[in-house]
C-alpha cells in the first residue's frame, strides 16, 4: 500500500487549507493509500525560528516524509508566496527529502491574483529538495471553499472537480512511479 504524507503549511487552525488537505487524504484513503498529515504549525516555534536541524521534534516528520511515496503540500498564499512557517519547515528537511516522490502542491488564496504562486514561489523550493515529479497543482480561491458550522468544507463544483482530477492524477502517478523508484534504489 503506497504511503502519502500531506504537509499542512497553514499557521492557523482550523483553516480552509487544512480542511482541504484533510478532504484530499480521505479521498486517497478510499483509493487504498495510507495517509498521514504533518501540520507544520505543530513543530515547536523555536525549532523553526532557530533552524534546529537536529531537533528531536523533527524526527517523526522527517521519518514520515522519508517513507512516503507521494507528498501533498498545502499552503495558504499570503502576499504572493507560501507561508513563512512552511518555508522554515522546508528549510529544515534534508537536501534530497523529496527525491523519488510524486509531489502535488495545493494552495488557497483570497484572490486569483496569486494563482501563479505555486509555480513561481513553491515549485522552485520543491525542486531544490530534489522533487522531480511535481504535478501541476490546485489553487482554490477562498470563496470556492466555505467552512460550514459543523466544521465541514463546502466546495464549489468547479474546485471539487479540479481537486478530484488532480488527486486522480496524483494517485496514478504514485502507483506507476512506485515500482520504478524501488527498482532504481535496489540497482544503486
Amino acid at each position: 500500500m503506497p504511503n502519502i504524507i500531506a504537509i499542512a503549511g497553514s499557521p492557523s487552525h482550523p483553516s480552509r487549507t487544512y480542511t482541504l488537505l484533510e478532504h484530499s487524504t480521505k479521498i486517497l484513503q478510499q483509493e487504498g493509500f495510507q495517509t498521514d498529515i504533518i501540520s507544520v504549525r505543530d513543530v515547536p516555534a523555536e525549532v523553526l525560528a532557530y533552524g534546529r536541524y537536529d531537533s528531536p521534534a523533527l524526527e517523526q516528520p522527517k521519518g514520515l516524509i522519508e517513507k512516503a511515496d507521494g507528498v501533498i503540500i498545502a499552503t495558504p498564499i499570503y502576499k504572493a508566496a507560501y507561508t513563512g512557517v512552511l518555508k522554515a519547515f522546508l528549510d529544515l528537511l534534508p537536501q534530497r527529502a523529496l527525491s523519488g516522490k510524486v509531489v502535488l502542491p495545493i494552495a488557497t488564496g483570497g484572490t486569483l491574483a496569486h494563482l501563479l504562486a505555486i509555480d513561481y514561489a513553491l515549485k522552485p523550493v520543491l525542486s531544490e529538495l530534489k522533487a522531480r515529479f511535481i504535478l501541476g497543482g490546485v489553487y482554490a480561491v477562498d470563496k470556492q471553499l466555505q467552512i460550514q458550522q459543523d466544521g465541514s468544507l463546502q466546495f464549489d463544483q468547479e474546485i471539487d472537480q479540479r481537486l478530484k482530477e488532480a488527486l486522480n492524477e496524483f494517485a496514478q502517478s504514485v502507483k506507476s512511479l512506485q515500482p520504478n523508484v524501488k527498482e532504481l534504489a535496489s540497482a544503486n
